[in-house]
């Protein structure tokens, strides 16, 4: 029984590092897209201005 348990909790474990790494991947995928139509939405004069930002004063920290 004990050998039964230990099998399905490594089973579990596993699945939720996977779910966990899918998540993360999904994450950042919609921060991307967040920040794409942002940026779709910003007047050519703003995207430019946008795009002249250093990173390190908050230009795109995704």
């Amino acid at each position: 029984m004990d050998l039964m348990k230990n099998h399905l909790m490594h089973a579990v474990r596993e699945e939720v590092e996977i779910l966990k790494e899918q998540i993360l991947e999904l994450n950042t995928l919609l921060k991307t897209l967040q920040l794409e139509k942002f940026q779709s939405g910003l007047s050519p004069k703003e995207q430019a201005a946008e795009s002249q930002v250093p990173e390190t004063l908050g230009g795109s920290a995704v």
